[in-house]
């Protein structure tokens, strides 16, 4: 009884000069038509993908024999069924692949399909679909002109066709065909997935649906030999104007003046001590580059087209310059005077005007809800007295109403998704919605304005977390102790403990979904 699915197998070698039984071209070439295999014994070579989408034959093997699985006499009958067949393309006989559409009578070989622009779905029963039949997109809003490809970011017009093609989790990201192809034979199952918004799951059924090619493998890039290397290895180089170490710029002393230092922010320049006229034992050194970024002092940033997060992005800024016009007279001291926190937070509370109010209507228990629909106001100033009221409850007096207001924001921030950890140790998580939305940013603000405006300390604050907010205390070291996610302090631990490039390769790929995540994160930061 024949099987109702067909899967992949191990690969064999193929010879480039044998023509195809099934397609008859001797075209090598992995990505379009699969590996091409020889069997010496049978003098039988067949493209892989030409068996996979090959109507009438099923892998009824097992992996190692045959071909992946599909067996030699099968695959004769299979030639010598399909050799009765004439291709709708070329017109000669061979064509082995048939629309999936019970009535469509239209024949191809593999090649002839893709250049009559067919779509063979590599998932399920390997359907294949003509021109009439195949699968659409439908585009559910207007594109943003002008608009580039994704992957290879040449322009493109915004006409889904067979070539051109989009993303249905975030409808912003279009790309050719072949473009997208190219992608998904290099980055595989595990990693390939839309390179603007980044969603895999959803983003991969569709391009399997529209025809595209996804190999059950590692990446390209990790089948190379070392892949892991450069993990191992660290900048040194000193990059500065004038060098002098006698040894040369790539020369690195084990400590003293000629011990390259790497830049504390990128990592990716370095200098002698000597060389930079830094003391003997400083560790504290920037780069050029990154000093004028971090000061300001020069843009890195060349002229660019507003995003779709441009209006965001305004509003945050809205909300930044607002909330700089509470100023404490204390800040510009704060290096030369001991100023404990409760006298800043005095000193910024007499700056609110109680002769202008900001309203804060909360609805259904939604104290984070109406927060934020306050700040976000155009108009919005933090000098303002809050007059918050509850919308299922008559309005008692103001002060305890916005007590009550400032207690109830504590403690639904303490549940906030930008949040994890135990209670009264919380650390930030990594939350990619978060980011795209400012919400990390928002509720720092909400935070500072409710301490300002009279509630109860925050304390679910973790040691860690104060630290990397305020440098405070100062002789506080960081450990693995302080990662809340505990699948990745494991991790971490591991990495520590790893005695071996394997199994350091080990514990990074256990982690790639996360480090994927991350690298999205830091994208739209």
């Amino acid at each position: 009884m024949k099987p109702k699915t067909k899967t992949r197998g191990v690969e064999q070698d193929g010879s480039i000069n044998e023509i195809c039984e099934l397609c008859k071209r001797c075209d090598d070439c992995p990505d379009k038509y699969g590996e091409k295999v020889t069997l010496q014994e049978s003098k039988l070579t067949v493209h892989y993908f030409c068996l996979l989408m090959s109507s009438g034959i099923f892998q009824r093997g097992e992996d190692h024999e045959g071909i992946h699985g599909f067996l030699v006499d099968d695959i004769k009958k299979e030639v010598h069924r399909s050799s009765r067949l004439r291709c709708m393309g070329c017109k000669k006989p061979g064509a082995s692949i048939g629309c999936s559409i019970k009535k469509c009578r239209q024949m191809v070989h593999l090649p002839c399909g893709i250049e009559q622009e067919f779509i063979f779905q590599f998932t399920d029963l390997f359907p294949s679909f003509c021109r009439k039949h195949r699968p659409t997109q439908i585009c559910s809003s207007s594109p943003t002109l002008p608009l580039s490809c994704s992957v290879c970011l040449e322009p493109i017009k915004p006409v889904l066709s067979y070539s051109v093609l989009k993303c249905p989790a975030c409808h912003g990201s279009w790309f050719h065909r072949d473009c997208v192809q190219n992608q998904a034979h290099s980055a595989a199952l595990y990693f390939f997935r839309c390179t603007l918004c980044n969603n895999s799951d959803q983003f991969q059924q569709e391009m399997l649906r529209m025809g595209i090619h996804i190999p059950e493998r590692d990446a390209s890039w990790e089948l190379e030999e070392n892949a892991f290397g450069e993990l191992l290895q660290v900048y040194e180089h000193c990059d500065a104007v004038k060098c002098s170490c006698e040894k040369g710029r790539s020369y690195s002393a084990q400590s003293g003046f000629f011990e390259i230092v790497r830049c504390k922010f990128c990592g990716s320049s370095g200098t002698h001590r000597k060389c930079s006229s830094l003391k003997l034992y400083a560790t504290n050194w920037s780069c050029d580059d990154c000093k004028a970024a971090v000061e300001g002092t020069v843009s890195t940033l060349p002229n660019h087209v507003k995003s779709p997060l441009a209006e965001r992005q305004e509003k945050k800024r809205l909300i930044k310059r607002c909330l700089s016009s509470i100023r404490s007279s204390f800040i510009a001291k704060r290096f030369c005077m001991d100023t404990s926190p409760s006298e800043i937070l005095r000193d910024l509370a007499t700056q609110i005007s109680t002769q202008q109010i900001t309203a804060v209507l909360v609805k259904n228990d939604g104290v984070v809800e109406a927060a934020l629909q306050a700040v976000r106001q155009s108009d919005f100033n933090p000098c303002h007295t809050l007059s918050v009221s509850f919308n299922k409850e008559k309005q008692s007096q103001k002060v305890d109403t916005q007590r009550r207001f400032l207690r109830l924001l504590l403690q639904q921030l303490n549940n906030s998704s930008i949040f994890e950890g135990p209670p009264n140790t919380k650390i930030l998580a990594l939350n990619s919605q978060a980011l795209r939305d400012d919400l990390y940013f928002e509720i720092g603000s909400l935070l500072a304005l409710s301490l300002v405006h009279g509630s109860p300390p925050v304390t679910f604050f973790s040691r860690a977390l104060y630290y990397s907010l305020f440098h405070y205390p100062t002789d506080y070291k960081f450990t693995a102790e302080d990662i809340g996610d505990v699948k990745l302090k494991q991790a971490v631990k591991k990495i520590a403990q790893s005695s071996s490039l394997m199994e350091l390769r080990k514990v990074v790929l256990s982690m790639m979904d996360y480090l994927q995540n991350a690298v999205a994160s830091s994208k739209i930061l």
